[in-house]
């Protein structure tokens, strides 16, 4: 079993509607620091563990403060990316978007079912305590998989938040997620 460490990157220096991969805004920064030492005092027992990270720049850019602190490399993992958008249209994308996360995977299709699967199987195949850096549907995806729903939006993870989850073995040949703790939540406007 693994304890799987979920931080959702820090506020970008624009919107999924604005800018196809935004590094992290002041602020985002800032946010980066401040979950930094707060898993290093959380974990510190356990320090250094891996860290992965989404390849997008806002959460490898969140990842940082981390990797510096613990004196880490950072793995990119790109199955912990955001979801990938139907359309490469900025204004489609965050309209796009709004619109799939009121609605469950099954109604997206095979390739975004794919994409969900994909990125449970990476949090499956994790076989030691980790932190990952990675999005709001990716998080949402993990946690919507642990609580066995199909919903896309079963949660709002706030910027800079770490969701636990961890990877349990049921039997020999079977592996579940479970949510230990849900991060700090906040109202996110899809943009």
């Amino acid at each position: 079993m693994a304890m799987i460490h979920m931080v959702r990157h820090g506020k970008a220096a624009a919107g999924f509607g604005a800018h196809k991969d935004p590094g992290l805004d002041e602020l985002g920064h800032r946010q980066a620091n401040t979950v930094a030492q707060m898993l290093v005092e959380l974990l510190s027992e356990q320090a250094p563990l891996k860290i992965f990270s989404s390849p997008l720049a806002r959460a490898f850019e969140t990842a940082q403060p981390l990797a510096k602190l613990w004196q880490g490399q950072i793995i990119l993992e790109p199955r912990i990316a955001e979801v990938p958008s139907p359309t490469q249209d900025l204004a489609q994308r965050a309209a796009w978007l709004s619109q799939a996360m009121a609605g469950t995977w099954g109604e997206l299709g095979a390739p975004l079912k794919n994409w969900r699967d994909s990125l449970v199987s990476c949090l499956l195949d994790i076989d030691e305590d980790c932190v990952m850096f990675s999005h709001y549907v990716a998080i949402n995806a993990a946690v919507g998989a642990a609580q066995d729903s199909d919903l896309m939006r079963v949660f709002a993870p706030d910027n800079c938040s770490v969701t636990t989850l961890n990877n349990d073995s049921q039997s020999k040949n079977s592996q579940t997620l479970q949510v230990v703790t849900l991060g700090r939540t906040a109202a996110t406007k899809i943009n």
